[in-house]
């Protein structure tokens, strides 16, 4: 069976070249991969298709035989990686905290151990003000974008 350090080294080798990051690496005992992967202004499908080729050319099908699927985690996938926050900053999303309550609001200030998030909160009569709410990473249990259509 292929394994999961094995592909991810193969990624490394091709991101040399480009500003892929790798959200998921999952492999079925069938040895089917399956490799989620994204950029921060959003992968191709030409980019997923060159990855695919090139971890194919590292691979021996005579040796072990695979299926390889490569695409985009998606936009109603939750938040895997840091690389995501990253990329959202500036962007509306919700948050699930370790006890269950909910946040929504524009994901702000990353840095390796946690964000802020700007929400906004009614207060007497109509008026809304914004707060900060902190939130280091330990603290999250989901984060996934809200898509706004304008």
């Amino acid at each position: 069976m292929i394994e999961k350090e094995t592909i991810k080294r193969i990624v490394e080798e091709y991101k040399k070249d480009s500003d892929i990051f790798i959200v998921a690496v999952k492999i079925s005992s069938a040895n089917r991969i399956t490799l989620l992967v994204d950029t921060q202004e959003g992968i191709t499908i030409d980019e997923c298709a060159s990855l695919h080729r090139f971890i194919e050319s590292k691979l021996d099908r005579n040796a072990e035989d695979y299926e390889l699927q490569i695409s985009s985690p998606g936009l109603d996938m939750p938040f895997v990686v840091l690389e995501q926050y990253y990329k959202n900053e500036g962007k509306k999303i919700e948050i699930t905290d370790d006890e269950g309550s909910k946040y929504t609001g524009t994901l702000k200030n990353v840095t390796n151990g946690g964000f802020e998030l700007v929400t906004e909160v009614k207060t007497k009569g109509k008026t809304r003000e914004q707060k900060d709410i902190s939130f280091n990473f330990d603290r999250v249990k989901s984060a996934r974008i809200i898509l706004v259509i304008k």
